[in-house]
């Protein structure tokens, strides 16, 4: 019999590691190929990771709740065969050389799987290291946003597993530079190596006391799990790196509600789903965005990165009552069919847990429509590192002025507010407000006539 192991499969480009949060077989089963063996999570989004193989489940290779980097091998796997060799996954770790994989023989066969020789391997993107130390995806994003350069960050003493620095930590440092703590001047690249093993990793007292909140009879106490805790550190990290301001409008959106309920039925019938508003709000963003592309836009410092590509995040609220966003790519290059689907197609599989990590990255700009829950009006956070996200109350019906060649008159009609959010270190109020004008004017001149 042969051992398999089983490779942690990349799951995005920006993706380097992830938690096994649950194994769903246990040691002595047989398992088929693609047959799910566990569930790991990232810092976006949950996944499972199948079986390449028919086997028998021999070992774990990580406990549950610890971090495998992509290229890990997490399990063993007995599959049939006549030698006892050892034989691993297509993906390799980017530790290991092509000269280190399968030395005793230059092809090997796994059965239910192609041949695979060693010039055929797809190694996976490097580790991002510093000095062979490594800093995940999430730790970089926040350093760079902070301003923390690559010797500040060799010199964090890390809290997490075999040292490594993790979000904390980061902002445990941050505080205490901020404090006086440590100076705010670059490490000169000579003293990094001596002030790696001999600086104090700043404790967080030195950080603003939390409030303290005491429970009281009675009291029920939940514990976050692990998305929302994300989603809190997210959402503090947001205010704490841009001063949010808002603009609102109103718009009539009468012409496009009674456009749509005058395609839903035939549409339904002919595509075998439903259209929402939501394409419909995220094809007048991406007009308003090539309109005004320095909304498009991103923070890194003092430089402003102006995305080339428009792809817009649609905040979904999941049965757990967490928030994920989504991102359609490319979204201004999308007829209205394409992005009804498109938008059909991330909430479902957003609903059924079933979204890539891939399906969560890239966003440029972020549309959450708060009206679903009956809300007319909100203030989101910016989503980082973006400069701006827009949100859609509910649409009422209201008595509204309308001019006419015979003068003004009172008519009933379909109202919605749109408010923005964005980051005043780059989007003022005139662009700001144009740009979100500009939107409400694309919904209000929507083409009655338009054909689907």
């Amino acid at each position: 019999m042969a051992i398999y192991k089983l490779i942690l499969p990349k799951m995005g480009e920006s993706v380097s590691e992830a938690t096994i949060t649950k194994w769903v077989k246990s040691i002595g089963d047989f398992v088929k190929e693609d047959e799910t063996i566990a569930e790991i999570a990232t810092d976006k989004v949950d996944s499972e990771v199948p079986s390449s193989v028919n086997g028998v489940l021999k070992e774990f290779l990580f406990e549950e709740g610890t971090v495998a980097q992509v290229g890990d091998a997490i399990a063993l796997i007995e599959i049939e065969g006549d030698s006892e060799d050892v034989i691993e996954d297509k993906i390799v770790t980017s530790t290991t050389s092509k000269e280190n994989i399968n030395n005793n023989s230059d092809e090997f066969e796994i059965p239910g799987l192609a041949k695979l020789s060693s010039d055929q391997e797809t190694p996976v993107k490097e580790a991002i290291t510093s000095d062979g130390r490594f800093y995940s995806p999430l730790v970089r994003s926040i350093a760079q946003q902070e301003n923390v350069s690559q010797a500040e960050l060799d010199i964090i003493v890390g809290s997490g597993s075999e040292g490594r620095v993790t979000k904390q930590d980061v902002f445990d440092f941050i505080a205490a530079r901020s404090s006086g703590s440590i100076s705010n001047n670059v490490v000169a690249p000579q003293q990094s190596n001596i002030l790696h093993d001999q600086v104090i990793k700043p404790s967080h007292a030195q950080s603003t006391p939390a409030q303290i909140v005491k429970s009281m009879n009675g009291d029920e106490i939940i514990e976050m799990d692990r998305m929302r805790r994300l989603i809190a550190d997210h959402m503090v990290q947001s205010i704490h790196t841009s001063p949010h301001v808002f603009s609102v409008v109103e718009a009539d959106v009468t012409n496009l509600v009674n456009w749509r309920n005058k395609v839903k039925d035939s549409y339904k019938k002919r595509e075998g789903e439903n259209i929402t508003f939501s394409p419909l709000i995220i094809e007048a963003i991406s007009k308003a965005l090539k309109d005004f592309p320095m909304v498009n836009v991103s923070v890194d410092g003092y430089k402003i990165i102006k995305r080339k590509h428009i792809n817009i995040g649609m905040a979904a609220a999941l049965p757990s009552g967490n928030l994920i966003v989504p991102v359609i790519k490319d979204a201004d290059q999308l007829s209205l069919v394409g992005l009804s689907k498109s938008v059909n197609d991330l909430a479902n599989r957003a609903r059924a847990n079933k979204l890539n990590p891939d399906d969560t990255q890239g966003g440029t700009f972020t549309f959450t429509n708060i009206g679903a829950f009956g809300n007319i009006l909100g203030m989101p956070i910016i989503n980082q590192p973006q400069a701006a996200i827009l949100a859609v109350g509910s649409i009422t019906k209201k008595p509204a002025v309308l001019e006419t060649e015979d003068g003004d008159v009172i008519a009933i009609r379909h109202m919605m507010y749109l408010t923005m959010s964005y980051d005043h270190r780059v989007i003022d109020g005139a662009l700001g407000g144009m740009f979100l004008r500009r939107v409400g004017d694309y919904l209000e001149k929507w083409d009655k006539e338009r054909i689907i």
